[in-house]
């Protein structure tokens, strides 16, 4: 095992390495970057982006700042030496490669550089937007694990009874139906909408949460987060569910359990003692891809709905803005996590299954 863990921790540096390449030629590729942004507004244009790098509130504080020449459309009012300026603002006076290199340098160290539009280091950035999507992220993942896995292994026992059909149907309108679709709804029913107003719309915590008793602030807490993770779970619970019945249906008609039931064995220990280790196998696989989609991909949605300041909502405005530093960052610390969690989800399989061996895999 110490010999796979290995092989797999070096593994993660040729893929980090390909993942960063791609995603920073995509990205520099894509037209509207920092430069252009800059001039424009520099020339009395909005953004959306508001003040850029902090260079002032004005075009012509900024103008006195910055300069040079340039290639885009913004620049032709503005003088050479303004463009040039701009350039080296943002590093795009150095070749593409070099600026690549140096980016590089930075993230061995975990050094992101600062945020060309907030004034703020990335790694700053994140830890600010860390805990909201750690909250919605962590407790989501859990509450669809909980949810899922007994309703999945339910139905398995139960398949092709009244209960397997209503919960099928159930499980269908959840998976057609998306996890924002939701949330609006638990807003206009119980968050002030237009019946009930039962819940918050707004962070994580009330005014004055600094002052709440232990137990007032974890009421609170909840509180808070009951309407996005109930969107979250209703979203996210469908798949797992069906992946849970079909593992343990497939292992419920598998030659050892005919033989545990010969054997005298009850029904409980035949599904928890001998099914429950088989069929959960594929459902740790699966449980990297549900934690990152979760925990990233499927936030930023969810946090805008309801106004939750988290890292999906810094990706997107990072996106928006061209905001170059945030991007990268932001991706190399998914993709970080993603191939952590991929082995320690393979780890989870040892543990699961004792009969597996990564070390002789290939041999």
């Amino acid at each position: 095992m110490g010999i796979y863990i290995l092989r797999r921790l070096l593994l993660m540096i040729p893929t980090l390495l390909g993942i960063m390449v791609v995603n920073f030629v995509i990205i520099q590729a894509a037209p509207g970057g920092p430069v252009e942004q800059m001039i424009f507004q520099l020339e009395g244009h909005d953004t959306g982006g508001g003040t850029l790098g902090g260079i002032g509130s004005s075009s012509s504080d900024a103008t006195t700042a910055i300069g040079g020449q340039s290639q885009y459309r913004g620049s032709q009012g503005l003088p050479t030496e303004v463009i040039e300026k701009i350039h080296a603002l943002y590093g795009f006076d150095k070749p593409a490669h070099e600026r690549f290199f140096d980016m590089l340098g930075g993230y061995l160290v975990f050094d992101f550089g600062e945020s060309f539009f907030r004034n703020h280091t990335v790694i700053d950035l994140i830890k600010d937007k860390m805990p909201v999507s750690i909250s919605l992220g962590l407790w989501s993942t859990l509450f669809v694990y909980l949810i899922s896995i007994p309703l999945g292994i339910q139905k398995a026992v139960r398949h092709g009874t009244a209960f397997d059909v209503w919960s099928s149907a159930a499980i269908i309108i959840g998976y057609a139906i998306p996890g924002f679709l939701f949330a609006i709804i638990l807003i206009v029913l119980f968050a002030g909408g237009s019946f009930l107003d039962w819940f918050p719309l707004r962070g994580l915590t009330s005014p004055g949460f600094e002052e709440f008793s232990t137990v007032q602030k974890i009421g609170d807490y909840f509180w808070h987060l009951f309407l996005p993770l109930l969107a979250y779970t209703i979203g996210n619970f469908a798949t797992l569910t069906m992946l849970t019945k079909n593992s343990f249906l497939d292992e419920i008609n598998r030659q050892y359990v005919q033989t545990a039931r010969a054997k005298g064995l009850s029904e409980s220990r035949v599904l928890y003692g001998h099914v429950f280790r088989n069929a959960m196998l594929i459902i740790i696989a699966g449980f990297p891809a549900a934690f990152i989609s979760i925990f990233f991909t499927g936030s930023l949605l969810i946090e805008v709905i309801f106004s939750l300041d988290g890292i999906g909502l810094l990706g997107f405005e990072a996106v928006k803005t061209r905001d170059y530093p945030v991007i990268f960052g932001t991706l190399y610390i998914f993709t970080l996590v993603g191939l952590v969690v991929k082995l320690i989800s393979d780890l989870v399989y040892v543990m699961v299954d004792p009969r597996i061996h990564f070390d002789t895999q290939g041999k």
